[in-house]
């Protein structure tokens, strides 16, 4: 299967484990599925702000739990 790894850069390497979720590459033919970042032995994208779930980048400044 051949799949589109979205974001800048990755840790894939022949045989790693991917999760891979339907949709299209509009300018690659014959690329009909992506992979998910963040889920099994994809990392998710480095110092990623904005639109972190559709990369699997965590939180850069998650809120402190009031005590």
């Amino acid at each position: 299967v051949t799949a589109y790894i979205p974001g800048i850069g990755h840790n894939l390497q022949e045989h790693s484990v991917v999760l891979v979720r339907g949709g299209a590459v509009p300018d690659l033919p014959s690329v009909k599925y992506h992979i998910v970042r963040g889920t099994l032995d994809t990392a998710g994208v480095k110092d990623r702000k904005r639109g972190r779930s559709l990369y699997g980048a965590k939180n850069p400044n998650p809120k402190k739990k009031a005590s």
